[in-house]
């Protein structure tokens, strides 16, 4: 299992990712709103500004710190080391 680096020491399984959405439209707020309100919602942004929220196939939602084109590229690395 790939891990993810989502910043300040947080990982996750990379293989469950579905997406990494800027945070700043209506629909992914209300997408957070809802995963907060049912339980599934992870703040890994250790309070500061959430600029990526990342969903998983488990129906959670992550929150990050990290700007969704450092993940996006973290990402793109794993499957590459994979690949290669």
């Amino acid at each position: 299992m790939k891990l993810l680096g989502i910043g300040f020491g947080s990982m996750i399984a990379a293989g469950r990712v579905l997406a990494i959405l800027d945070p700043d439209s209506a629909p992914i707020k209300r997408v957070v709103q809802e995963a907060r309100e049912r339980g599934m919602l992870i703040d890994a942004s250790y309070g500061r500004k959430t600029k990526s929220v990342i969903l998983m196939d488990t129906e959670h939602v992550i929150l990050s710190a990290a700007t969704p084109d450092t993940l996006g590229g973290r990402w793109t690395e794993l499957d590459e080391e994979e690949a290669g």
